[in-house]
């Protein structure tokens, strides 16, 4: 068989849940040792987005907020949802003005990745973005953000130290390290 093609076999699929943000999938299926199981799927109603801000002086922008499903507060890159059948970069933009009040006149795509692909089928688009103009920031009725600008390295290390967990932003901050040699 070529290690490519799908060794599962679906027998059953149900949404036992469903809300405006999600889905969750129940299904019964055959596992490629031949056995019998079951799979549970998260499937997001958005894509991902996520923004590393970087300004002319090497400083990036973290958001801060009280993350309710992990029950604790979290320091992030801006990012949010893109609904399906909307660009990316649209949202990204989106999200940076609402979270921060930055418009950016440079953006470049950096990647594409799944967030937790043995439970969810969410897919996540990571930007740069440069020539940063700063406005006023409105975040969302849900969101009670806080805004740190630090340098690009110490967010970096944020990362790398596990003070940053949220995987878009760990993602994003070390692909960005990589491209600037820090």
């Amino acid at each position: 068989m070529n290690s490519t093609e799908n060794p599962w076999q679906t027998l059953n699929s149900a949404v036992p849940y469903e809300n405006p943000w999600l889905s969750i999938r129940h299904e019964e299926v055959v596992t490629p040792a031949g056995t019998p199981g079951i799979y549970g799927v998260v499937s997001f109603k958005n894509k991902a987005v996520g923004v590393i801000p970087i300004d002319a002086d090497g400083n990036t922008y973290l958001v801060g907020q009280y993350r309710y499903p992990l029950n604790e507060y979290s320091w992030e890159i801006p990012e949010g949802g893109s609904p399906l059948g909307t660009e990316p970069l649209e949202s990204a933009k989106r999200e940076l003005k609402e979270e921060t009040g930055l418009v950016a006149q440079k953006w470049t795509k950096v990647a594409r990745i799944h967030t937790s692909n043995s439970a969810t089928d969410e897919e996540g688009f990571l930007y740069i973005a440069e020539e940063l103009v700063q406005g006023d920031h409105a975040p969302e009725e849900t969101e009670d953000l806080r805004v740190w600008k630090l340098p690009l390295a110490e967010a970096v290390e944020m990362a790398m130290t596990s003070r940053i967990t949220d995987s878009l932003s760990v993602s994003g901050l070390l692909i960005v390290a990589r491209l600037r040699g820090i």
